[in-house]
């Protein structure tokens, strides 16, 4: 099975495609992977495009015909609701019969791999930038699951810089957070397959007070990404009932590096404080 889902195929091509289906492929992904599970006729007139338009659009993306890109959309969206319980039973169908420590690992790696090359730099670019400019405040939220991931990026945060602002996971207090967000503000959102509604609706209320959204996702992408300025796409699947958020947490820590170092001169002197407390509290050891 390919390993690119069809939104990467369609970002891949971009440059390949004509102005129609450009506009086709522009369609298809604002909806995803929905727009694309009617009939051929309703997704041309929804794209203002003709039906043979989409028939060729879907064999540049190598599929032989609508039904088997239709077949491949209905598959991921498969996997993207997908319960623990259901990931497990399909993981123990198909497990082989090398031990679970090579296994496993040999998964991580290549989502890795796969997550690394889907990252354009121009738009790490654009997130470590929006991170770094000290104008800005910066609010970091996370789900069930993946507020763990949004702890980690914030404690980091943190240090790095002032005015970062963890929201609490508890979404009946995220209104007062939306509250006091400013145009100039940016908000870090960690958001996994099998995606929240109540985070969808922070980024709709934070997108509507004009703040820039940096998503951090999985390789289906949570429709938050609709309203991001920067959406990273971290391949999570492995042999278990739980998702793997290692490629998610190794780009955010390269993004907490890119922006440690737009920042040393501040950073150092936080660090510096910090140390210092720490020494004072005896908060370490001493060896």
């Amino acid at each position: 099975m390919d390993a690119k889902t069809v939104a990467e195929k369609l970002r891949a091509s971009t440059d390949d495609l004509t102005r129609s289906e450009r506009q086709l492929s522009g369609v298809i992904l604002q909806n995803y992977p929905v727009s694309g599970m009617g009939t051929i006729t309703a997704l041309a007139e929804a794209a203002s495009v003709s039906t043979p338009t989409v028939a060729r659009l879907v064999q540049k993306l190598g599929f032989s015909g609508f039904p088997d890109f239709q077949r491949a959309l209905r598959a991921e969206l498969d996997e993207k609701i997908s319960s623990p319980l259901t990931k497990r039973a399909t993981w123990v169908d198909d497990a082989p019969d090398a031990h679970i420590l090579n296994r496993f690992t040999k998964a991580v790696i290549e989502n890795v791999g796969q997550s690394m090359s889907t990252i354009d730099p121009a738009d790490f670019d654009t997130a470590c930038a929006l991170l770094s400019e000290p104008k800005r405040r910066v609010f970091v939220v996370g789900g069930r699951i993946t507020r763990t991931l949004a702890d980690y990026f914030f404690l980091h945060m943190q240090v790095i810089r002032d005015d970062v602002v963890h929201i609490a996971s508890n979404s009946n207090a995220w209104p007062h957070y939306i509250l006091n967000l400013k145009p100039d503000d940016v908000v870090v959102i960690f958001d996994i397959r099998r995606y929240e509604n109540s985070t969808l609706r922070l980024a709709e209320l934070a997108s509507e007070r004009g703040a820039s959204i940096i998503l951090f996702s999985d390789q289906w992408v949570s429709p938050i990404a609709q309203h991001a300025r920067v959406t990273f796409k971290s391949h999570i699947a492995a042999p278990s009932a739980w998702d793997s958020n290692i490629a998610v947490m190794l780009i955010a820590e390269i993004v907490i590096a890119e922006v440690q170092e737009r920042n040393w001169k501040e950073t150092r002197q936080r660090m510096e404080a910090l140390e210092e407390m720490f020494d004072r509290t005896r908060f370490f050891r001493k060896f």
